[in-house]
């Protein structure tokens, strides 16, 4: 049961002063259908009335605040033109500006020949001074009753910004006083104020610094939002935790066989990362892991290891990826490291039908088939494992999770390692990843060579394809990666079917081939094999070459418009380069003038090769609008924090989740009704499932 001091907050929205059902209806789309929706709504801005000066004073572009009498109403002449209203003060005349302005209610608000307090945006337009559209028209007596600051809210059609003023004002007095859920070091060490408090000071402020997110309400709520969530995540792991899995203990050493055969010398991040997983498997508990690396980090060879511990302990594995031309490849990489130490590895996707299907199943259900891979074709109502005991989830924030549980459900709690070949901050992965355990791959290959990465702008392209032609003449081989699949009226950004066009007419239509997510699977992995077979010099392609194209003798790409890309993908993309022994590089072009942050995001991939320093970066410089380009993958959408700049508030929310579950893992204390108020008012509605079922 929600705790009965939240009634108030979780009221519909028509409980607020002023709003009926047409109000409620378009303030529901806005901000949320209860109370406490519309109390979480935060402002953007404030309003500073506290600058009174005199017209002719009155600084452009600044909100400023004067005390004028009413002089004379200026209809448009013509329909279109705005209507004015002229105002004076000792200084001289200001202009009111109104578009599509009502006389009848203008000459009510603004009767000739009285005093008027005006509050807006001054500007100068030629000799004059004008405010167009006043935020603020008070007598002398309703502006001493106003405040100097005020908030304003984002705001949508049919809701005034004195409408959703009205309404969240309504809200915060329906707020109670709620029990402390901080540790009470912890409030005082930051010098934090009760949530109501706080609430107060975001609402109503009293001075231009409170919407400052280091401001300590803004800091406060901030925290109180990301604990709600690293509580909520702490709960699901020590749940899992008491959720018995199976010891997959190995029978014979087959892991370290392979690791001692290995056709290359793995490296310490590989070998520590699989340790980590080893012992994972090996207890009681279930795994629930997460391994992320550096692009060429060598996260498969890790899984095949998994792998190979599972079928050693008598189990299956299943290696689900988002695509069938990057779940063929993990096959192809995977058979030539498992087959040889007498594992059978076999590929199940949407392609396979008819006989060969129902070969396929017969392997894979009678257990022939230790390790099976491929896309969600695996977990289809007709697919059954002998024994699944390890599910391996690849470029994980591709799936839902109802794709992972599905598959999961398709064997008694296999373990469960998810991979992804993005760096993840530290910050990001607590907040996202919280719930699970998490092992990380950075170091790259012996022997590898960077990228040499230069930055070109495409107004040089003609020197671009003369340098790729010369390449090929060498015997290099190149990606050549553009935005868009086909020309767009309404973008002036490459698309791939143009580009590859023109680079045929310029080298044969024989050496020049298109790859894009449109085409048929069958087609695409074709053309793949055929560049990776060195019958193709250039493969023009979108970002569908980000995972799954593995040609390590391509040693350039060229990216058009890398620009418009974020970090973490343009270094994804670069990463299909430099796989070998052999120098690469690569070309970032760019149509300028390039803004500050586009010329930052270029520059760090110019700097540095590390996958890690370049999430830190992108991290810092997207924010929260889509960081990392993780918004699909369950990046928590914050309404009180500020995830850019809060980042440093989520390590000390999740170690005092996990402070308080060491304290007290049942749930018997005081504090734990505290706590259970905190998860109802964020609505992490797994911890309170969790936390009710103890």
């Amino acid at each position: 049961m929600r705790p009965e001091i939240l009634f108030p907050l979780f009221q519909d929205v028509t409980a607020l002063p002023g709003i009926g059902p047409r109000l409620a209806a378009l303030l529901t789309k806005h901000a949320g259908a209860r109370v406490r929706d519309v109390l979480m709504l935060r402002p953007s801005s404030l309003i500073d009335r506290r600058m009174r000066v005199l017209a002719a004073d009155a600084p452009d572009g600044q909100i400023v605040t004067l005390e004028a009498q009413v002089d004379e109403h200026i209809p448009g002449r013509r329909k279109g033109q705005p209507y004015k209203i002229r105002l004076y003060d000792k200084s001289g005349y200001l202009h009111l500006v109104y578009f599509h302005g009502r006389p009848d209610y203008l000459n009510k608000v603004l009767p000739t020949g009285e005093t008027r307090i005006v509050s807006g945006k001054a500007e100068r337009y030629g000799s004059e001074v004008q405010i167009v559209h006043p935020d603020l028209i008070a007598s002398v007596e309703e502006a001493e009753t106003l405040p100097l600051l005020e908030p304003v809210y984002p705001s949508t059609a049919g809701l005034t910004a004195k409408t959703i003023r009205k309404a969240v004002s309504g809200a915060l007095a329906l707020c109670p006083d709620l029990p402390e859920w901080i540790e009470p070091s912890l409030l005082q060490d930051r010098a934090w104020p009760s949530f109501r408090d706080a609430m107060q000071a975001l609402h109503h402020p009293r001075e231009v610094e409170a919407l400052n997110p280091d401001a300590p309400h803004r800091q406060r709520l901030a925290f109180d939002e990301i604990f709600a969530r690293q509580l909520a995540l702490q709960l699901t792991r020590a749940h899992r935790r008491k959720s018995h899995g199976r010891a997959l203990k190995g029978a014979t050493g087959l892991a370290r066989t392979i690791i001692d055969n290995a056709p290359f010398e793995p490296t310490g991040a590989q070998l520590r990362a699989f340790k980590e997983i080893q012992a994972d498997m090996e207890a009681d508990e279930r795994m629930i892991r997460l391994l992320h690396g550096d692009v060429g980090a060598g996260k498969t060879f890790v899984a095949s290891l998994a792998a190979a511990q599972a079928a050693d302990a008598g189990v299956q594995s299943a290696i689900m990826a988002p695509t069938e031309i990057l779940a063929r490849q993990h096959a192809k990489s995977l058979s030539q490291i498992l087959e040889p130490a007498g594992l059978r590895v076999v590929t199940l996707t949407g392609r396979d039908k008819g006989a060969g299907r129902r070969e396929l199943l017969e392997t894979i259900s009678s257990g022939a088939a230790q390790v099976v891979i491929g896309t969600h074709a695996l977990f289809q109502d007709d697919v059954a494992f002998a024994d699944l005991g390890l599910v391996v989830i690849d470029e994980q924030h591709r799936f839902g999770v109802s794709d992972r549980m599905r598959l999961s459900a398709k064997g008694y709690r296999p373990e469960i390692l998810a991979m992804t070949a993005t760096p993840i901050p530290r910050t990001l992965a607590l907040s996202v990843y919280g719930d699970m355990d998490v092992s990380k791959l950075d170091e790259k290959p012996a022997g590898r060579i960077p990228p040499q990465t230069r930055l070109i702008a495409l107004d040089r392209l003609d020197e671009v394809i003369a340098g790729a032609g010369r390449a090929i003449e060498k015997g290099d081989r190149l990606y050549w990666v553009c935005p868009l699949v086909e020309e767009s009226e309404v973008s002036e950004l490459s698309s791939a079917e143009d580009r590859c066009r023109h680079l045929q007419a310029v080298f044969g239509q024989e050496r020049v081939a298109l790859l894009h997510g449109r085409m048929k699977a069958a087609e695409k992995e074709a053309i793949a094999d055929r560049f990776r077979a060195g019958d193709i010099d250039i493969l023009v392609a979108t970002t569908v070459i980000e995972v799954g194209v593995d040609a390590p003798d391509a040693t350039i790409i060229v990216i058009e418009h890398a620009e418009r890309f974020g970090l973490a993908q343009l270094h994804q993309l670069r990463g299909r380069v430099g796989r070998g022994d052999k120098p690469s590089s690569c070309l970032l072009l760019y149509k300028g003038p390039l803004g500050e942050i586009s010329q930052a995001r270029l520059e760090i991939m110019r700097e540095t090769d590390d996958g890690f320093k370049i999430a830190e970066e992108d991290w810092r410089l997207r924010g929260e609008g889509d960081a990392l380009g993780l918004r699909q993958s369950g990046l928590p959408n914050f309404r009180l924090a500020d995830l850019e700049a809060h980042a440093d508030l989520i390590p000390v929310a999740n170690d005092l989740a996990k402070l308080y579950l060491t304290r007290d893992p049942d749930f018997t204390s005081d504090r734990a009704e505290t706590l259970r108020c905190l998860l109802y008012l964020f609505e992490q509605d797994q911890g309170v499932r969790l936390m009710r079922s103890g």
